[in-house]
């Protein structure tokens, strides 16, 4: 009787947590008597050169807590499948019928297909296409529809959290107004979590319309209030009624000169994991598959 087989690959910008799902597939494979393959390079390790290596427990031992992903990833390549929110992108015939070779040839009982928005899109596509797919949520953004919690978020909050946290004391002691960026093109989850944990006084989300006035005048309030600085939150998704940018370098009668601004960017999706649960996510999705 040939021994069942089951695929994993990881896909889309890293976050904590990945290595703890492929260890916990690893590991749930070897405990049904399955063998586990883990594609390289996210799916461009699928098709035209097909890469893998098979996963142990030997060889995944020490990685719960390691930051990164041993299999590798890449959010770029042929098998992009979203552009912007909500617009998808058909991948191409001959990439699926591809695919569906390889899973054949190697008698995988299913793909474990690891990614937030942009890479499940891709296993939608694979499964309608026919091929057997089971989606991990993951993205540090939080903005998976189904899903009350994606691994990866609860880390990025944690890192944000502690950012705001040292900004605070700078900017009480030299009265400053520090502006913090952090993740979330489309969703400001993670710009909210922190801003209340951290203790932000204004916090700038994509899902709510703001203006700079807005903001000057809760600055101004808590001057007059004898509190001489302001730390402000913002999701990097953030805009302007009118389009603009956060980001954007503006002058007039609202700008100040005592301006700070940080970016949390990619620490929150470095390092290691929290309380994200990604090793019984992957054991989950064996039991599944």
């Amino acid at each position: 009787m040939n021994q069942k087989r089951i695929g994993v690959l990881t896909s889309g910008g890293d976050c904590p947590g990945l290595n703890a799902v492929i260890r916990g597939a690893a590991k749930t494979c070897w405990r049904l008597g399955y063998e586990c393959i883990g594609f390289l390079k996210g799916y461009e390790g699928l098709y035209d050169p097909v890469q893998y290596m098979t996963l142990t427990p030997q060889n995944t031992t020490g990685i719960l807590n390691q930051g990164g992903t041993i299999l590798g990833s890449t959010n770029k390549g042929r098998f992009a499948a979203t552009i912007g929110v909500h617009n998808r992108k058909q991948i191409k015939r001959e990439l699926l019928e591809g695919v569906k070779t390889t899973v054949e040839q190697l008698r995988l009982e299913g793909l474990i297909c690891v990614g937030g928005d942009g890479s499940l899109a891709i296993a939608q596509q694979f499964h309608e296409f026919g091929i057997p797919v089971v989606g991990v949520p993951k993205t540090i953004d939080n903005d998976l529809l189904a899903t009350a919690f994606t691994f990866g978020f609860d880390s990025a909050v944690d890192c944000a959290t502690d950012a705001l946290d040292r900004l605070h004391t700078t900017a009480a002691s030299h009265e400053r107004v520090f502006v913090l960026e952090v993740m979330g093109r489309h969703a400001g989850w993670i710009a909210l979590h922190a801003g209340i944990a951290g203790g932000g006084d204004v916090i700038l989300i994509p899902e709510i319309q703001w203006t700079f006035e807005s903001v000057c005048r809760k600055i101004l309030e808590r001057e007059q209030a004898g509190k001489k600085f302001t730390l402000i939150v913002v999701a990097e998704g953030a805009q302007l009624p009118d389009g603009g940018f956060v980001g954007e370098h503006r002058h007039g009668a609202h700008h100040r000169q005592a301006r700070r601004v940080a970016q949390a960017a990619h620490f929150e999706t470095g390092g290691l994991q929290q309380a994200d649960g990604g090793a019984h996510r992957g054991r989950e999705a064996v039991d599944r598959g």
